[in-house]
This record gives structure tokens, sequence and C-alpha cells, in this order.
């Protein structure tokens, strides 16, 4: 019941019950010996999960209105959307001095190149051992 509570409120975009979900969630997965070692993965991949859903749907919110849609405080927000910013998890940037996110969407197009890109590199560098294996 916990679970569904947590996918519904996630689809309702109800952010400050999905958060209250998490916390009951959270002693749940714990208790679960297979769940336990990956249970910071698993609650920050949630979190993540419902800042992007949020942020989805604007250019630019503000902090208050982000933790007041999320039921916490606006220092609770800065923290975590800095640290996923920060690693790349969530497109977005903060400007603490007006306290808004601005969120930037990438392109499919750059991000397809930068794909392409990425993976003619490892090609290479494959091609390269390969034929330093073949010279010996």
């Amino acid at each position: 019941p916990v679970v569904i509570k947590l996918v519904e409120a996630l689809y309702d975009c109800d952010y400050n019950t999905y958060l209250h979900a998490m916390v009951e969630v959270e002693p749940i997965l714990q208790a679960d010996r297979y769940f336990e070692p990956h249970l910071a993965y698993w609650m920050r991949e949630l979190h993540i999960l419902a800042y992007k859903q949020f942020l989805e749907s604007y250019q630019s919110v503000t902090l208050q209105a982000m933790a007041n849609a999320f039921g916490v405080s606006e220092d609770f927000i800065d923290h975590h959307a800095s640290r996923f910013i920060a690693a790349g998890r969530l497109s977005a940037k903060i400007d603490k001095y007006g306290g808004v996110i601005l969120t930037n969407r990438p392109d499919l197009k750059n991000a397809q190149y930068r794909e392409t890109i990425q993976k003619g590199d490892l090609l290479l560098n494959r091609i390269q051992k390969l034929a330093r294996v073949v010279d010996l």
C-alpha cells in the first residue's frame, strides 16, 4: 500500500505526498536484505525523478514555489537540487541571488551529436589497441 501511494503521488504530481511516501518506504527497503545495500541509490533516484518531473513544466521556478510544492524548506531544495545539477542529473541552473531555478533543456540534436562523438572516440581507441596487438 505504501509503494502504491508513492507511485500514485508521483503520477498525480502531488510532490508533498510523494516525499512523505518516500519516508514511509525507506524503512521497508532498509529492512529488506537485498534492497538495503542499494537504499541510498534508490532514494537519490526517487528524488531525481520527482525533481525532473516538476521542473519539466517550467522554464524557471522559484525555490520557494518548489519548496512549497514538495513541503520542505528552500535550503533542502537548494542543497539537493545543487547536488543533482553538479552531478549532471538535472539540466538546470540555480540563481541563488534571485532564488530561482532555471531549466535548460538540451535539444535532441546536440545530445545525439555528443553521443556519436563519444562512440566514435571509443571505436577509434579500440581500433588503435587492436592495431598495436596485430603489429606485435
